[in-house]
């Protein structure tokens, strides 16, 4: 008796679902690559988890696939050290940041191109190629010819080019977003442009194989155990199964031409039962069988659909396919397996005639007089008959609709060029300082941008200094309607401001009484500090702002200076970068430079002159002149203080000054100027300046003296 029997090489994944190939021709492509240590078929979880490990097998890709790869060279942490202030005996501040270069692996076959790279599961770089940190990139395709890289070449001169193996290089990614630490990393791999057939994956896998089954794939990850688990695996995506023809494998499946069998005359006369029929037990079918794949409505993540049989039994079975399917295409396996499991319970077993001796296993037959097709799993010859054992082979069943799930995928929000603003202002923290301060706030002109490494230069570029970096945008504009000039001891309602942001996501909220009192919506408009208890939304980026309160923290001389086009920044104290000069630097103009991912075309630019508004007390007020009666006067005013603006003592604000002293200029109409120097708010004349004159009262300070209070006769 001589027996040809379609056996099974890959382990069947999921159970009793998948293809078989013949075993002495599955032996051979077993062996040639891949582990063959076992005979299983590829695992979702190969493809998630970055490693570094040493003889980690790399995917050969298809399609495009989302794939964490493996990292195969990296240097250690480099770390950037740059300092802050220190002037005038005041301690310096040193910051770190730390950045590092290294490689990863992504498929063992050439690719075309890497679309979006997510970090620890948030975009690293966008669907348009941008990068949302500081880095350097570099792919290579895995081309014959490809070079070596520069950078890992520079230091491991014996260093391989990788060759039919695509892979990437970071250079100096910078890893403050990450922990200080090289994040997990996975990558939107575009190996072949468009989908490809599991045909035609298979027969790039094994030159044995004749695969012309157009089942489309998104997307294929070639990995696992052994080749023959893949083809297993393919076959099962394609609803079909391999057939051993000669020295090669051909892939098959039900909707081949069948061959019909009919009874043998040999077993009729001998009145053998010419069709026999088996049915095995239902508990031999899971109930519940999912298929895990990867969704691309989920950003390729993994997805599962479960399908569900009725009837008795507990058996749940799992497939795990390493394929980008979408939710209904997985739906539709799930089903045609179970359906395929279910059916498979009955085997018929067929004694044909000596027509049927040159039938192959796998062949796709027809039972005379019978409706419905069968595969042949077992071809028998003995006494001149054909005894064929056959399964059925089952219609794909309908599916009905059918949900990837609640997806939250990582926004590809576009990083943009950075928008610096620089100013000296009084300090808003209640906080004497020693030395002159520069804020510097910044965002960027897009809604992706993540921050930005600061420089300044106080000797008009000549040399320049790290002042750290700018993490946290500020929402910055500018001025569309001026507020006018207005009073600082009352809440203006008549006059209201107009600003366009930078951006449309940008907000402004209202701000109730006990919120303005506790410093909510302050902003710098121009030169001027106010607050703003109303906004209202004028579409687009533009906004109405009102219910103002004018002039803070001394800053009234300003009021009503405003032209359209001027700044306008939200005061967010989280958000400012401050930069600490040397007093002998009041006067000078200190430049910035700004570098954020985004800032492709040049870094930002910025300039503040150093005024000395943080370390002068602010302008005298209430400045009055009183006529004395015998031909003279009296001019007063109340100081004020750096500090106490709160006022929360209700005693008198302290001085904060080494000592009181004020400066009174009177500039007369037609005879020159006279200037007192007095330590009290107060100064008493013999006689009274005539009408024209203008006098100029101003507060020395410990480091200059404070805009003047102005009085005009």
């Amino acid at each position: 008796m001589a027996t040809l029997v379609l056996s099974a090489v890959g382990t069947a994944i999921g159970g009793p679902i998948g293809g078989a190939v013949g075993a002495l021709i599955g032996r051979s492509v077993d062996a040639r690559i891949f582990r063959p240590a076992t005979r299983a078929g590829p695992r979702l979880s190969e493809l998630a988890v970055q490693t570094s490990s040493y003889g980690t097998q790399i995917p050969k890709l298809f399609g495009t696939m989302r794939v964490a790869g493996t990292v195969i060279w990296s240097t250690d942490l480099i770390e950037t050290r740059s300092t802050s202030g220190g002037s005038k005996g005041q301690p310096s501040t040193a910051r770190y940041s730390y950045s590092a270069s290294f490689a990863v692996l992504l498929s063992a076959r050439a690719i075309r191109r890497v679309g979006r790279i997510w970090a620890e599961g948030k975009l690293l770089r966008g669907a348009a190629g941008d990068f949302k940190a500081r880095t350097g990139f570099r792919l290579y395709l895995g081309g014959e010819d490809q070079p070596v890289d520069p950078l890992i070449a520079s230091l491991h001169p014996d260093t391989p080019a990788h060759r039919g193996c695509a892979y990437a290089v970071f250079e100096g990614l910078h890893l403050a977003d990450y922990g200080n630490r090289i994040p997990s990393l996975t990558f939107e791999v575009i190996a072949d442009e468009g989908a490809v057939s599991v045909g035609a994956v298979a027969m790039a896998l094994a030159d044995e194989v004749d695969a012309d089954v157009a089942q489309p794939l998104d997307g294929y990850a070639a990995a696992g155990a052994s080749v023959a688990g893949v083809l297993d695996n393919l076959a099962m995506l394609g609803g079909a199964w391999w057939q051993p023809t000669g020295a090669r494998i051909a892939m098959r499946d039900g909707g081949a031409a069948a061959i019909e069998l009919t009874d043998g005359a040999i077993a009729t006369a001998r009145k053998v039962a010419p069709r026999m029929r088996t049915v095995a037990g239902i508990d031999t079918v899971p109930r519940t069988l999912s298929v895990a794949h990867y969704d691309p409505a989920r950003d390729y993540q993994t997805g599962v659909q479960q399908a569900v049989r009725p009837g008795a039994g507990h058996r749940a079975d799992r497939i795990e396919l390493p394929a980008v399917l979408t939710a209904e295409a997985a739906r539709g396996i799930a089903e045609r397996a179970l359906v395929e499991a279910e059916q498979r319970r009955t085997r018929r077993i067929v004694s044909a005639g000596l027509d049927a001796i040159g039938l192959l296993p796998g062949s796709v037959v027809g039972i005379a007089g019978e409706s419905g097709s069968w595969r042949a799993m077992s071809v028998s010859i003995e006494a001149f008959a054909t005894r064929v054992e056959l399964e059925p082979i089952a219609s794909a069943p309908i599916v009905g609709a059918v949900s990837s799930g609640a997806a939250l995928p990582a926004p590809d929000r576009p990083v943009g060029a950075t928008m610096l603003v620089a100013h000296e202002m009084p300090p808003i923290d209640d906080v004497a300082l020693a030395t002159p301060r520069i804020s510097v706030m910044a965002t960027g002109i897009e809604p992706g941008w993540r921050g930005a490494a600061l420089l300044y230069s106080m000797d008009d570029g000549g040399s320049w200094q790290a002042a750290g970096g700018i993490g946290v945008p500020s929402i910055i504009g500018t001025v569309v309607e001026p507020p006018g000039d207005a009073y600082s001891t009352l809440v203006d309602e008549a006059s209201s401001l107009v600003v366009d942001l930078v951006r449309s996501d940008m907000d402004l909220e209202d701000a109730d009484a006990n919120q303005i009192a506790l410093g909510h919506n302050l902003a710098l408009v121009g030169d001027e500090l106010l607050q703003f208890g109303r906004a209202r939304p004028l579409g687009g980026a533009r906004w109405r702002l009102s219910q103002l309160t004018r002039g803070i923290r001394g800053t009234e001389w300003a009021a009503g200076e405003q032209a359209s086009g001027d700044r306008f920044v939200l005061i967010d104290r989280g958000a400012m970068t401050s930069i600490d000069v040397p007093m002998d630097r009041i006067g000078a103009t200190i430049r910035l430079l700004a570098t954020g991912t985004g800032d492709v075309a040049g870094p930002a630019t910025g300039e503040s002159i150093v005024t000395g508004a943080s370390v002068v007390p602010p302008a005298p007020v209430h400045a009055a002149m009183i006529a004395t009666g015998d031909g003279g006067a009296r001019i007063g005013w109340t100081r004020r203080s750096r500090l106490g603006w709160t006022w929360t003592g209700g005693i008198d604000v302290p001085l904060v000054e080494e000592r009181e002293r004020y400066e009174v200029t009177i500039s007369h109409p037609d005879s020159g100027t006279e200037r007192h120097e007095v330590d009290q708010p107060t100064l008493t004349l013999a006689t009274a300046p005539p009408s024209a004159t203008r006098i100029d009262i101003r507060q020395l300070g410990t480091h200059g003296a404070s805009v003047a209070a102005i009085i005009l006769v």
